[in-house]
């Protein structure tokens, strides 16, 4: 009986893992591109000689994971590899991924952060971290938030739908009481313009000094992979320990964390 010793087992098992990554190189390259590649340029995406991506492809192809279009020979991903891709969505949830990338945010600035989701009734909190500093405001989960006077609702509204505002925004969330009222949505038009100017020009909405003087906050959409608004995170703090400015630290921790989050779901701008 032949004995394997450590060294060799862990020598072997490096082997394999490398042959893995090197591999993996080529989906991912396959991945990031729109369109299907000839092989000499896919290999150059996976910074690999064509000679030794090749048998990799052929192996790929074997599963699945890679097609090659008989007439052009271009490579694209296979349909196992959208199999996984489609199990990998389903099993991901948005408030899942969000959650540590949201407590790591905090962490980070000091600063609290809040998760929201658009509910029957508009902007909700469902998740709150609090700030390192004593920061009194009225949020926590369950908390809805005004529509067009904070920065989470927003955030919301620059990427809902109009009848998706209207049907929230009709009832309960603008403060009536008991039978719902007509709500005419054009009456905040130039509202919902600013809103998603601010998030075109600058990749996230704020809110200074309101609704609570001394508090300045930036809120930026969170999105699936079918390109749908997922929810929206909040950095909120006093205006000594959150500046205003669109390029201050904190507005870029929360575009970086929204991005972050909207990769992790699958999103690809």
């Amino acid at each position: 009986m032949t004995m394997n010793h450590p060294e060799e087992d862990s020598c072997k098992a490096q082997r394999a893992v490398q042959s893995v990554e090197v591999g993996g190189r080529l989906l991912l390259a396959l991945a990031a591109n729109p369109e299907p590649m000839l092989l000499k340029e896919l290999a150059a995406k996976a910074d690999l000689p064509s000679s030794r991506a090749h048998p990799y492809l052929v192996s790929f192809s074997r599963l699945g994971f890679v097609r090659q279009d008989p007439g052009s020979g271009r490579y694209a991903l296979g349909p196992s590899a959208l199999q996984m891709g489609l199990t990998a969505l389903h099993q991901l949830e948005p408030i899942q991924a969000v959650q540590p990338i949201a407590e790591a945010l905090a962490a980070e600035t000091g600063q609290a952060v809040a998760i929201a989701v658009w509910g029957n009734l508009g902007p909700t909190v469902i998740r709150m971290m609090d700030a390192l500093h004593p920061l009194h405001v009225a949020m926590r989960a369950g908390t809805v938030m005004a529509p067009f006077g904070t920065a989470t609702g927003r955030a919301f509204v620059a990427v809902m739908g109009p009848e998706q505002i209207s049907d929230a925004l009709s009832g309960t969330a603008l403060g009536f009481e008991g039978e719902q009222r007509s709500f005419d949505l054009k009456n905040y038009g130039n509202q919902i313009d600013e809103a998603r100017a601010e998030l075109r020009q600058h990749g996230c909405v704020r809110a200074v000094g309101n609704p609570i003087p001394g508090v300045n906050a930036f809120s930026a959409p969170v999105f699936d992979h079918e390109r749908r608004p997922a929810l929206v995170l909040t950095l909120l703090g006093r205006e000594d320990h959150v500046s205003a400015s669109w390029d201050s630290p904190k507005a870029e921790a929360i575009r970086r964390a929204a991005r972050e989050t909207s990769t992790q779901l699958g999103y690809r701008a």
